[in-house]
């Protein structure tokens, strides 16, 4: 069969999972897998058909398993201690009431480092309306600030499922992930808040209707300190792991061999559930169970989705179709614009992050020396660029959409003109961020 033909139903592939998710409204699995069984068999060997399905799947569920159930624990604990609440309160008395919206917008871009972005979000959204209706904000505004927070780190940063998956299909390395994630994800959020501030202008934006505050359990709240720890934690371990790898890749030096093991991605996060696991007023076995068996079953689902999505792409990766790509593109000097562009495409198109950033990465790794991109900044950047990608554009076939609308009372005229419009925006910063940056540094 010819790579033409083969290109053709690759491309056929995409636009059947695009169909069926979002016409048919079938599970985003059921799409996945019988996507990836009719492309394996139409355009690969019959021999290697089981093998290559099963490889796809298995690899990706070895990669995320326990860091998306540990992220799972750590976001379930906050939530059932008030440690999320705990923690948005001292932002909140550092800011003031009057900027209320910096208050959210940082305890969302904080708790949303280990927490997916749609569970933050409901958390927080009971917030979000009381610090609009108190400081006389648009609740479009304050909704925006809260949902684009929490979503510039869910597209960018492990442990979320996209970025995750993504890194181990391209082999990057997750501890520089993490800090470069956090480096552009700044600038991306800043201008997706200038933004909404902007389309607010003029318009006949409401703040939230004040209610009535309850201060049952306000007591009960564990302290910012106790609160923290479990996000701050892991990330101080991956961080100087990371940062020690620099200055010492053969791990010579004591200090590299003390934080060897601690600063791996699923020992810091195991670090972080120990910590998370201190808040629980009853420290018994069936509470710490409870947790457990809380996690793993909303975790069951995003690993399930996220290991189809890895089986897709493994399909796509052996059929050739990335290097006859590449080998097009060679010379083009389309560079970083590649992965931005799949996985724009790939998202705008079918809603799912998760879903655009793995097929993108299953596509793009095969060309990633031909695009100058197989050194290890080259990898880093071209994540960062697809993962940009993947924010572009949250919309009415984004289920993350739905969530923002409907937990913050905003029409979908509003939903779409305020919230999604400075998704776009926060992509392209992104993404403008890191072509600026690659000058420097390929």
């Amino acid at each position: 069969m010819s790579m033409t033909v083969i290109s053709i139903l690759v491309i056929i592939s995409i636009i059947a999972i695009v169909l069926l998710t979002s016409g048919l409204k079938m599970k985003a699995f059921a799409a996945l897998f019988l996507v990836s069984v009719l492309l394996a068999f139409a355009a690969l060997p019959a021999s290697t058909v089981v093998s290559t399905i099963k490889e796809g799947f298995g690899n990706t569920m070895a990669s995320i398993g326990f860091l998306i159930i540990f992220g799972a624990m750590i976001g379930i604990t906050l939530d059932r201690t008030g440690g999320m609440i705990s923690i948005a309160n001292f932002i909140l008395s550092l800011t003031g009431v009057r900027r209320s919206a910096h208050a959210i917008g940082i305890t969302g871009f904080i708790t949303g480092l280990p927490i997916f972005c749609d569970s933050a979000f409901i958390i927080l959204s009971g917030l979000s309306r009381s610090f609009s209706a108190k400081a006389r904000i648009p609740m479009a505004f304050m909704a925006t600030i809260l949902a684009t927070s929490l979503y510039s780190v869910h597209c960018l940063i492990p442990p979320h499922p996209g970025a995750l998956a993504a890194a181990g299909i391209i082999d990057a390395n997750v501890g520089n992930l993490i800090l470069a994630g956090i480096l552009f994800a700044i600038p991306g959020f800043l201008a997706a808040w200038f933004w909404s501030k902007l389309m607010i202008k003029g318009g006949n934006y409401e703040p939230a209707n004040e209610e009535k505050e309850s201060t049952e359990g306000r007591q009960e709240l564990p302290s910012p300190l106790m609160s923290f720890l479990p996000i701050l934690v892991p990330l101080l371990l991956i961080t100087v792991k990371a940062l020690l790898s620099l200055v010492d890749k053969d791990a010579s030096t004591l200090l590299s061999r003390i934080f060897r093991f601690p600063g791996e991605p699923v020992f810091a996060l195991g670090t972080g559930v120990l910590f998370s696991l201190l808040l629980l007023r009853k420290k018994t076995m069936e509470a710490v169970n409870s947790v457990f068996t809380e996690a793993i079953e909303k975790a069951g689902p995003i690993l399930i989705i996220t290991a189809a999505g890895g089986m897709f792409g493994m399909v796509i990766r052996e059929t050739g179709v990335g290097e006859y790509a590449g080998q097009i593109l060679a010379g083009t000097g389309a560079g970083l614009l590649v992965p931005f562009l799949i996985a724009s495409l790939m998202k705008t198109a079918q809603g799912s992050s998760t879903v655009a950033v793995i097929t993108t990465a299953s596509f793009v790794v095969p060309m990633l020396d031909m695009l100058g991109l197989a050194s290890e900044p080259g990898k880093i950047l071209a994540m960062l660029s697809m993962g940009a990608g993947s924010m572009m554009i949250s919309h009415a076939n984004d289920s993350y959409f739905w969530v923002v609308s409907s937990f913050s009372g905003l029409d979908i005229r509003t939903a779409l003109r305020v919230y999604s419009s400075s998704t776009a925006v926060m992509a392209i910063t992104i993404f403008f961020m890191v072509w600026l940056s690659s000058l420097f540094i390929l």
